[in-house]
């Protein structure tokens, strides 16, 4: 536990620096007189459009846990996604490295298996790619009609976009199509691992090879009662879609409140496209998503930086400081981490 704790310390110190060099960069003196001339009732919209983001992808993870047999109600489920996006949040690598916790959470708030909790977010996960993919894609074809060539930055979005579009629907048909040969691969690669870290953490007595092999057999029959059911997919993908429109609106509103009108497709490629950022070690990928989404906006609009990175501040302070808060309430009323 002191381990993680150390760990998460180093991610958001990282990050600070990064945010430092950012308003460094930029001028901090800048972004606060632009901070000062904020509409307070757009911003307040803000706000309740980070409501509606975290409902919707609630409303997602609920269909995808209602085909896993784990009943859980809309305010509860909403809930349980604000303390996920806690757990990514603070952990290195974001998702990658919060899915772990992430299970945890949701086996306890729902009073099902881990490996229920683990299918259901890794689920919610790869579903939340398609829709992100399908804007962002849709965004660039519209700056491809507007203007003859695309930026430097814009160029290097497409390309990141466009090489996950492929990768990850590669990698998924290829996890399903040789799921049985993945999950034997599985349980061959994870039980010595398992049982070594059983014997050397205290009152626990490593877990016998069979018991690994069911409760991993588990996890993949989850994910398949999840992929065969056409009308959770079809829900949750809405759902998903509606989120992810969420967050594009809040990035919209947050240059509104500061007196700039952008075209919609700006953020359609910016929102996206920076969400890429969350995979590096930083926690929720803080500092690395603010530097992308400014220096993405500040290619794709022409607005001075100090306008763009005060708006990325009132749209991450909604969507990333205030799940966090709430999210980590939760979290500690569900006992994670005692």
């Amino acid at each position: 536990m002191d381990g993680d704790r150390l760990t998460t310390l180093l991610g958001f110190a990282g990050a600070l620096v990064v945010l430092a060099a950012l308003l460094w960069l930029v001028g901090i003196d800048r972004v606060l007189a632009v901070l000062s001339r904020a509409d307070p009732s757009v911003v307040a919209a803000v706000l309740g459009v980070a409501v509606v983001w975290l409902t919707a992808w609630g409303m997602s993870l609920r269909a995808v846990l209602g085909a896993l047999g784990a009943v859980v109600s809309r305010p509860r489920a909403v809930l349980v996604v604000a303390a996920a996006i806690f757990s990514n949040n603070v952990t290195p690598f974001g998702q990658a490295g919060g899915e772990p916790l992430t299970a945890l959470l949701i086996s306890r708030a729902t009073d099902s298996e881990y490996e229920t909790g683990l299918a259901a977010i890794a689920s919610v996960d790869a579903l939340h790619f398609v829709p992100s993919v399908v804007l962002a894609i849709g965004g660039l074809a519209v700056f491809g009609l507007e203007i003859a060539q695309l930026g430097r930055n814009l160029l290097l979005a497409a390309a990141a976009m466009g090489a996950l579009a492929v990768a990850v629907p590669v990698s998924v048909y290829a996890g399903w199509r040789y799921r049985y040969e993945l999950e034997a691969a599985v349980v061959r690669a994870f039980t010595p691992l398992i049982r070594g870290i059983g014997r050397v953490v205290p009152g626990r007595s490593p877990p016998e090879p069979a018991a690994i092999e069911r409760r991993i057999e588990r996890f993949f029959a989850a994910i398949d009662r999840v992929a065969g059911n056409r009308r959770t997919l079809a829900a949750a993908l809405v759902f998903s879609l509606a989120g992810w429109l969420a967050l594009v609106t809040s990035l919209w509103l947050s240059l509104y409140a500061l007196g700039t009108g952008v075209a919609v497709s700006a953020v359609l490629v910016a929102v996206p496209a920076a969400k890429i950022a969350g995979i590096t070690p930083l926690p929720g990928g803080l500092g690395g998503v603010e530097a992308a989404l400014v220096g993405l906006l500040v290619s794709t609009t022409g607005i001075d930086p100090a306008t763009v990175s005060a708006a990325v501040v009132v749209h991450r302070g909604a969507t990333y400081w205030f799940p966090t808060v709430v999210g980590g309430g939760v979290a500690a009323a569900l006992g994670v981490g005692s």
